[in-house]
C-alpha cells in the first residue's frame, strides 16, 4: 500500500445463524428526533382515542393497531406505507376483511390466518398497503367481530383522526406529510429514475422509502463517497515522482532541449538542496526567449533557442531570467480535494510537490489530476478500496 492510501474493507456479513444477524441496524436519528416522534405518537393517539370516546359511537374507542400506525405516520412520514390513503384505507379494508372471514368461517385459527392474507391482497390491489392493517384484520378475526360498523367506528375514525393530527404535527415540526417530493431541478445523475425502477423491480421487494427520496439518498451517498475519496487521496498518491529539474543558472538551450526531449511543458527550478525556487514552462520560452524555426530530422519545422553570441543586455540566456518565481507548491499529504480548486480556478497547470522539509519530490500536473478523477468516477467492479492508480509515466502534454 502506498503512502496516504486508505484501504476500506467491508466487514464480512454475519451468518444467518449468528446472533448478530438478528440485531437491527443502528438508528440514524438523534435524541431530538426521537423525542419529536414520541411526542407526536402520544399526541396522535390521545386525540384519535379521545375524540372517538367523546363521540360515544362505540364502546371500543381505540384499537391496538393504531399504535403501529402512529409509529409510521410520525416516525416515517415519507414512507409510502405511511401516507394518508394507506393508513385510512389500509386499516379499514383490513378490518372489513377480518369481519368477512369471521362471518363466513367460524374456525378462529383458520379465520385469523385467512383474514390477514385477504387483507394483504385487498391493500395491494388498491395501493394502500399498510402493515398495521394486518393487525386490524387479525384483531377482527380473533375477537371475533361480526358487526360491520366496527370497520367504520372505531377503525376508520381512529385512522382518519390520527392522520389529521399527523398532518398538522409533522408540518409544524418540519416534516413533509403527506409526503410529496418537491419539483426541483437537479444536476444530472449517473443514474436515472428508470434505473432506480429497474433495480426495485429486480429486487421485487417493498421499501419504506419513496422512489424519488430513494434516488436523492443514492445521489447524496454518491456525492458523499466522492468527497470522502477526494479527501483520502493525497498528492503522494497521484503525483509524478522525481521530475526533471533545472537550476536558475541552467542555460536556455539546455532547458529547452529537456522540455522537447521529454515532451513536458514545465520544469521545476531548484537550488543545490532541491528547494523549489521557480518554475519554467514552454510558455515562458515563447514569451521571453528568442526562438528560431529550423528543419528537424524528419523535415518538420522545430523551434529551438538561438545560440548565436549575444551582447550584454541583448536578451535572457539562463532559466533564472525567464522563470516564474512565485510558485504554488503542495505538500505530500495535501488532499486532492484541496488541489482541484487550484487547477480549476487559478490557472495553474503544474504544481511542484515537496516533502516536510520543503524539498522537491514530485510534480502534479493536470493530467495527473484528470487521471485520478476519472478513476474515482468509474463504478466499482468489485468490493474494495477506491484509490487512484500508481503514478503513470510522464506523457506528452503534461
Amino acid at each position: 500500500m502506498s503512502p496516504g492510501e486508505t484501504a476500506t474493507h467491508a466487514s464480512p456479513a454475519p451468518s444467518p445463524w449468528s446472533w448478530r444477524s438478528w440485531l437491527p441496524e443502528v438508528a440514524t436519528i438523534d435524541r431530538r428526533e426521537a423525542l419529536r416522534i414520541a411526542l407526536g405518537v402520544s399526541l396522535g393517539l390521545l386525540m384519535a382515542g379521545g375524540a372517538t370516546r367523546l363521540g360515544g359511537w362505540n364502546a371500543v374507542w381505540l384499537v391496538a393497531p393504531m399504535g403501529a400506525s402512529a409509529v409510521l405516520v410520525f416516525g416515517l412520514p415519507s414512507s409510502p406505507l405511511a401516507q394518508p390513503w394507506a393508513v385510512v384505507a389500509g386499516n379499514t379494508l383490513s378490518a372489513l376483511a377480518g369481519i368477512i372471514v369471521v362471518r363466513v368461517l367460524p374456525l378462529p385459527l383458520v379465520a385469523a390466518a385467512l383474514a390477514v392474507g385477504l387483507a394483504i391482497l385487498a391493500m395491494t390491489a388498491l395501493r394502500c398497503l399498510h402493515p398495521p392493517g394486518g393487525a386490524c384484520a387479525l384483531l377482527c378475526a380473533v375477537t371475533p367481530v361480526h358487526d360491520w360498523h366496527f370497520a367504520l367506528v372505531p377503525v376508520l375514525l381512529n385512522s382518519a383522526l390520527l392522520v389529521a393530527v399527523a398532518v398538522v404535527y409533522n408540518r409544524l415540526t418540519g416534516r413533509s406529510y403527506p409526503h410529496v417530493a418537491p419539483p426541483v431541478s437537479k444536476p444530472a445523475r449517473r443514474f436515472s429514475d428508470a434505473d432506480i425502477d429497474a433495480v426495485l423491480a429486480r429486487h421485487n421487494a417493498l421499501m419504506h422509502t419513496a422512489r424519488d427520496e430513494f434516488g436523492d439518498l443514492l445521489e447524496e451517498a454518491e456525492l458523499t463517497a466522492q468527497a470522502r475519496q477526494l479527501n483520502e487521496l493525497r498528492c503522494v498518491d497521484i503525483m509524478s515522482a522525481d521530475p526533471l529539474t533545472v537550476q536558475a543558472g541552467t542555460t536556455l538551450p539546455i532547458a529547452w532541449a529537456l522540455l522537447r526531449e521529454h515532451q513536458v511543458k514545465a520544469l521545476p527550478v531548484v537550488d543545490a538542496q532541491r528547494r523549489v525556487v521557480g518554475l519554467v514552462t514552454s510558455a515562458d520560452f515563447l514569451r521571453d526567449a528568442r526562438l528560431d524555426v529550423v528543419d528537424g530530422p524528419d523535415g518538420r519545422p522545430v523551434w529551438q533557442v538561438q545560440t548565436a553570441p549575444r551582447r550584454v543586455g541583448e536578451g535572457p540566456v539562463v532559466v533564472g531570467q525567464i522563470m516564474s518565481r512565485r510558485v504554488q507548491v503542495a505538500r505530500l499529504d495535501r488532499s486532492l480535494a484541496d488541489i482541484v480548486p487550484i487547477f480549476s480556478g487559478t490557472g495553474h497547470h503544474h504544481i511542484p510537490v515537496v516533502d516536510a522539509s520543503g524539498l522537491l519530490v514530485g510534480i502534479l500536473t493536470q493530467s495527473d489530476v484528470v487521471r485520478a478523477l476519472r478513476r474515482l468516477a468509474e463504478p466499482l467492479r468489485e468490493p474494495g478500496p477506491v484509490h487512484a492508480p500508481a503514478p503513470a509515466p510522464v506523457t506528452p502534454g503534461d
